[in-house]
């Protein structure tokens, strides 16, 4: 138990799981923006088509002994939308990494350098200085 509490606790798995319901929220206002905003207009253009209902039907609704027999069909309409609003989420969380990369840059190019450390004494500069020292200890 010890083991899952220190593995639970970790900031890895705290980030991630905020991540994930963060990104279940994005998605859902992305959808609705793709969905409400941007496909009425783009359905405008071509006829006033709504694209989720766009199907082929591969055999039709009948009726055999008073019951109904619901239609096959192949709804690529929907896989469109869908497929739509994942293009705009992705492009969105791209430009949203790109944004959080260049913030973080430019705090990294503000941020003063610390100096460089001298560098130490080639092995010459070392012997010299041991004479040196040799030489005072005589005098």
């Amino acid at each position: 138990m010890q083991e899952f509490k220190a593995f639970a606790m970790k900031g890895n798995v705290i980030d991630m799981a905020v991540g994930v319901i963060i990104g279940g929220a994005f998605g859902k206002i992305v959808s609705s923006i793709v969905a409400d905003v941007i496909m009425p207009p783009i359905g405008l253009l071509v006829g006033g088509v709504n694209f989720t209902d766009l199907k082929w039907v591969l055999k039709p609704a009948e009726m055999v002994d008073g019951k109904e027999i619901a239609a096959v069909t192949l709804n690529y309409g929907n896989f469109l939308q869908v497929t739509f609003d994942f293009l705009i989420i992705a492009f969105s969380i791209f430009m949203f990494i790109k944004l959080l990369t260049k913030l973080t840059e430019k705090k990294k190019e503000e941020a003063p350098a610390a100096p460089p450390a001298p560098p130490a004494p080639s092995k010459e500069e070392v012997l010299l200085t041991e004479i040196r020292d040799l030489l005072k200890d005589r005098k």
